[in-house]
């Protein structure tokens, strides 16, 4: 029992010690991860639909 109490005030310790991101930089980042992602899912799909086209033509 005291090598886990010793290891959660440990982990405690070391969580004191950590740079937490403010509430505005987590924001800020949440959402320039989500145009990012909506950006490049709308790239990929409209690649995609354009390359079938084009292959689609080849084909025929």
């Amino acid at each position: 029992m005291s090598k886990i109490s010793q290891f959660l005030t440990e982990v405690k310790t070391e969580l004191g010690k950590v740079s937490w991101s403010s509430k505005d930089d987590l924001v800020t980042s949440t959402i320039v991860v989500l145009v990012s992602v909506a950006f490049l899912a709308a790239f990929i799909g409209v690649s995609d639909f354009v390359i079938s086209k084009v292959i689609n033509i080849v084909i025929r």
